[in-house]
């Protein structure tokens, strides 16, 4: 073959590329900026700096005395003022409430932090300890803080326990994935609800926290949840609270012990993420398809598009469970290893960023985040594509000449011998 004919045949091969609509060499977003060039800005900031916050703030701390307040029942034995010493007073034994015994007369705190006995003003015990209400009781029976001199003092047989601590109604609304509630044998629990799940529960003083209340609705929030927890307080005077589960390091925890007390009305909500901000999409050869990014960790862009199924180091060849073989037949085609990454960048631009997979498989370098919104683009170099073209031209025409009988050089070289 001469090299006229040479030349001729390379410009019509080209042609036939082309007119066929190779998208490798028409690929509108080829021309990205390499990786090594672009601003830390851009790049974007890795989650493995987060750090998870200590679950210790969402608990109130451990009261050295129990404080009485409206809503707490008291057992008070108070002899010759509720009742004749030669009367035996009630016994209230345990139960899941009240997990100590306690002998007395049943006597609430009012709303206003007072209590009544008999033949006694009210007595204002809200902030009290049981010890102080005792001398409380005393003082007053025994012609002290206004009341009538019903016993002497250094004689009167005072006891004040606690009966019933008071109880705080909060209602949690999770929409992370819970488990549901049926049981298999040895009592594993089957399968998960990712629907909205909401509880009321009722909290003892002392332990009307967040953390609490999530412990009994099913634990921290799932990584299928926002990355914060959402406290509405019922008092207007409080405002709405939101803490988040994960910081970086410069980053502070604005947070007090208050914050995280339920009071009755109040609402904790947890939050399903927003899966239609945080993905990714895929395109070109590795298939058009959108997928969730982790919520707690990177996910660089090897790992995405092994996620995608995408064809990495192959020979281009995608396997499915319509497709029976293991490999490709033949020496193979080249790998794909164009990628540009679409990055938006807000106010309706975007970036576009290349990537050479054939280096990024050697240098982490290259291997960029994914960032939320990012779409990945995976195309052949323009001269794979063509010495795929070529490597698959030539052995169709081979296969067809070794069929109809002729000869394979000749076939190759244009009929010439």
């Amino acid at each position: 073959m001469t090299a006229m004919p040479r030349r001729l045949l390379a410009l019509v091969l080209l042609a036939a590329v082309l007119s066929g609509g190779c998208a490798a060499i028409t690929n509108p977003v080829a021309d990205g900026i390499p990786v090594r060039r672009l601003p830390a800005e851009v790049l974007g900031r890795s989650k493995a700096e987060l750090h998870p916050i200590p679950f210790t703030v969402l608990k109130q701390r451990e009261a050295d005395k129990y404080l009485l307040d409206r809503g707490d029942t008291l057992a008070i034995v108070a002899d010759n003022i509720i009742a004749p010493p030669n009367i035996q007073p009630p016994v209230s034994l345990p139960d899941p409430m009240n997990p100590t015994a306690a002998v007395g007369y049943p006597t609430p705190v009012g709303d206003d932090g007072s209590i009544s006995l008999p033949g006694l003003p009210p007595i204002k015990v809200k902030g009290k300890t049981l010890a102080e209400v005792e001398e409380l009781i005393k003082d007053t029976a025994s012609g002290k803080n206004g009341g009538p001199d019903l016993v002497k003092r250094d004689k009167a047989r005072v006891t004040v326990q606690l009966l019933r601590k008071r109880t705080y109604s909060v209602t949690v609304v999770r929409e992370d994935t819970q488990p549901v509630p049926l049981t298999g044998a040895g009592g594993a629990i089957l399968g998960t609800n990712k629907r909205g799940n909401g509880y009321t529960l009722r909290l003892q003083a002392g332990e009307n926290d967040v953390l609490r209340a999530l412990n009994a609705t099913g634990g921290p929030p799932g990584l299928d949840a926002k990355n914060e927890i959402i406290i509405e307080h019922a008092d207007p005077a409080r405002p709405t609270t939101r803490i988040p589960l994960r910081l970086y390091p410069e980053q502070h925890l604005d947070l007090c012990e208050d914050d995280v007390i339920l009071r009755d009305g109040d609402v904790v909500k947890i939050e399903s993420r927003d899966t239609s901000t945080e993905v990714f999409y895929a395109a070109g050869v590795a298939g058009s398809r959108q997928f969730s990014l982790p919520r707690d960790y990177d996910l660089d862009v090897l790992q995405a598009l092994t996620l995608v199924g995408a064809p990495i180091a192959n020979g281009g060849f995608t396997q499915n469970a319509f497709v029976a073989q293991a490999v490709n037949s033949g020496m193979g085609n080249p790998s794909p290893a164009l990628l540009t990454v679409l990055r938006p960048l807000g106010n309706g631009r975007q970036i576009p960023i290349r990537v050479d997979l054939n280096l990024a498989l050697k240098d982490p370098r290259e291997r960029i985040r994914v960032m939320p919104g990012d779409v990945l683009v995976m195309q052949e170099r323009p001269g794979d594509a063509v010495v795929r073209y070529l490597s698959q031209t030539i052995r169709f025409n081979t296969a067809v000449q070794t069929f109809r009988g002729g000869d394979v050089t000749q076939s190759i070289n244009g009929g010439n011998p």
